[in-house]
């Protein structure tokens, strides 16, 4: 069965649903003040921003050969949303063309830049260095922490299941998982589908006559609120009853992605249960929560309808939303590949369906910047969430695992910051089984932790980020990948100052690992006591890093008792003292990998 479901996603993941438009897309002009650095291994492009882009496509070329898209092999789109982008993918010492293209929307990339060129230097045995500096006395600004206000999960009826995978009770272990988020990380929000699939019994009809029933949607909230989670409600999928065409499904438990056969008897339903929740718990509680429209529905793997009948989907739904109360927030399209925001946004405008939030998602490279869809269509003040984001959209991908995937999670909250809500990771938990359960504890499953419970390097990316203080500091990085390859986050409280470095490269065929790209980096911080006591903590391959430490063990597809205890151990992030001359730190930094820099007063 599950081999079954894996082969069905295969064939369809990559089939988009309609894209043709009513409306254009403006021509951008491409990016200006285009260059291009050969560094060691690696070449760095920088451009000016465009008004308008979401984002930018990088285009290279050999001396002789035509401009085509940089790929950094992430399964997802290549574009990205701002200045810098590092390449990896190029050969050292070969002569290369970049330009840039400015990008509206990710169908459609506009005129290529100015064609500059660039030599990716071949390493010479030492490690370039990277400076950077930390004004630690700067007033600062509020750090964002894109991180906190969501997290994804499997659908929510697993809380109540009592199965088990791998010798450990799924819905014991899921709430596990998301507690732990909430405690550890901060996360407030939990964003799972199928809340209206029939395993929650939502909806049945009785001699053609609709019932709605919500006493199993009522145990799951229940629990997830005693969590101290709320839950952002994707309306979906299809209750089978209510199907146009219950044949029509997706995912090892049959989720159906048909359009209803009575649009009215829809909108009925999702007026009950939005007034349900009001009542059960209150408006004033459940005027913080989200009503999410659908799932990827520009997907035809998850959308068996027209365009044009999802988007009447979304009226029906978002008027049935707002009939309980106008102030409740509603929203779309939750896409693939950032599509169909301009599409729902357009046709809000059309229509006056309200757009409280726009919401998509993306894998393998940091969020675009959908602002200037929002500006484009009108809908400036609506907030930004991507409902979910990761390394990559392939389920059983090994790099899910690795520390590669961890540090991935640090450059894309970095880049997030300030211009998104929520950065949703997809999902807390391999607790997961849209193709099926776990077959073995390391099976490159989507979760922060595994089956048990043992953190992840991704898991471990976030608590280093939610370690980071209140008040961000200026940082300057300068050097061979500076600012591009190595990225740093400075912080202060009241009494600490923490800086989170990290040395990453897009490119998924460097995941495990380049020496090319080792940097010596050099960390300074004028204007600290000296007498302030440091600690590193690391992140980097076979330091935290659960699947090492299980290959060490000779761990089988599950561990046996010890071995649960041995990982449990060797997957720990762990601090270290660390002895500083003056001012400045001297690290090396392999990529993948990150340190988090905390300094305090010493203790008397």
């Amino acid at each position: 069965m599950q081999r079954d479901a894996k082969a069905d996603w295969d064939a369809r993941i990559s089939v988009r649903s309609d894209e043709h438009r009513e409306f254009g897309f403006p021509d951008l002009d491409p990016p200006k003040e285009v260059r291009a650095v050969g560094g060691v291994g690696q070449v760095t492009i920088e451009w000016s921003p465009v008004d308008g882009a979401v984002g930018y496509l990088i285009l290279r070329a050999t001396e002789d050969g035509p401009l085509e898209p940089v790929d950094h092999h992430s399964g997802d789109i290549l574009s990205v949303p701002a200045s810098p982008y590092v390449d990896t993918t190029c050969t050292p010492g070969t002569p290369y063309r970049y330009a840039v293209a400015s990008v509206p929307e990710v169908t459609a990339a506009g005129r290529a830049s100015e064609v500059v060129g660039a030599v990716p230097l071949v390493a010479d045995g030492t490690d370039p260095v990277v400076a950077v500096m930390v004004d630690a006395v700067a007033e600062g600004n509020e750090l964002p922490r894109p991180w906190a206000p969501m997290i994804g999960s499997e659908r929510l009826s697993q809380l109540l299941c009592k199965d088990l995978t791998g010798g450990r009770e799924i819905g014991a272990e899921l709430e596990q998982a998301l507690r732990r988020t909430h405690d550890e990380i901060g996360v407030r929000t939990v964003r799972a589908h199928a809340i209206f699939h029939d395993d929650t019994g939502v909806y049945t009809e009785v001699d053609g006559e609709p019932v709605h029933d919500f006493t199993v949607v009522d145990a799951i909230y229940d629990k997830l609120l005693e969590i101290g989670l709320r839950p952002v409600v994707e309306l979906g999928f299809m209750p089978r009853d209510l199907a146009s065409d219950p044949s029509r499904t997706v995912f090892e438990y049959g989720a159906i992605i048909s359009p209803p056969k009575s649009y009215q008897r829809w909108g009925d339903l999702v007026q009950a249960l939005v007034q349900h929740l009001v009542d059960r718990y209150g408006l004033d509680e459940v005027l913080g929560w989200d009503f999410e429209v659908w799932n990827e529905a520009n997907l035809s793997v998850f959308w068996s309808g027209t365009k044009a009948e999802w988007m009447g989907l979304y009226d029906v739904t978002a008027a049935a939303v707002k009939s309980v109360d106008p102030r409740l927030a509603v929203g779309g399209p939750s896409s693939a590949a950032a599509g169909w925001v301009d599409d729902l946004l357009a046709h809000a405008a059309s229509t006056n369906s309200p757009v409280d939030f726009v919401s998509t998602h993306l894998y393998g490279s940091p969020p675009l910047d959908v602002r200037a869809s929002l500006e484009r269509h009108g809908f400036g003040d609506a907030r930004i969430l991507w409902t979910e984001w990761g390394v990559t959209p392939r389920h059983f991908n090994p790099i899910n695992d690795s520390v590669f995937s961890g540090v991935f999670v640090l450059r894309g909250m970095r880049s997030a910051a300030g211009r998104v809500d929520a950065l949703s990771y997809w999902v807390a938990s391999d607790h997961f089984e849209e193709l099926g359960r776990p077959p073995r504890l390391l099976h490159g499953g989507f979760g922060l932790q595994t089956v048990g419970g043992l953190a992840k390097p991704r898991y471990h990316a976030l608590s280093l980020l939610s370690r980071l203080g209140p008040v961000e500091l200026p940082v300057t990085l300068t050097g061979d990948g500076g600012g591009s390859l190595v990225e740093a986050w400075a912080s202060r409280d009241r009494d600490r100052i923490a800086v989170l470095i990290w040395n990453l490269t897009l490119d998924q065929t460097k995941a495990d690992g380049s020496y090319d790209l080792t940097r010596s980096v050099k960390v300074s911080l004028p204007g600290v006591d000296p007498s302030w006591q440091a600690t590193a903590t690391y992140l980097a391959i076979g330091v935290g890093d659960l699947a090492t430490a299980a290959g060490q063990l000779g761990v089988g597809d599950w561990p046996t008792d010890d071995q649960w205890r041995e990982l449990a151990e060797r997957s720990k992030l762990v601090s270290e003292p660390l002895t500083w001359s003056g001012s400045t730190f001297d690290l090396t930094l392999p990529m993948p990998s990150a340190v988090l820099l905390e300094l305090q007063p010493a203790r008397g």
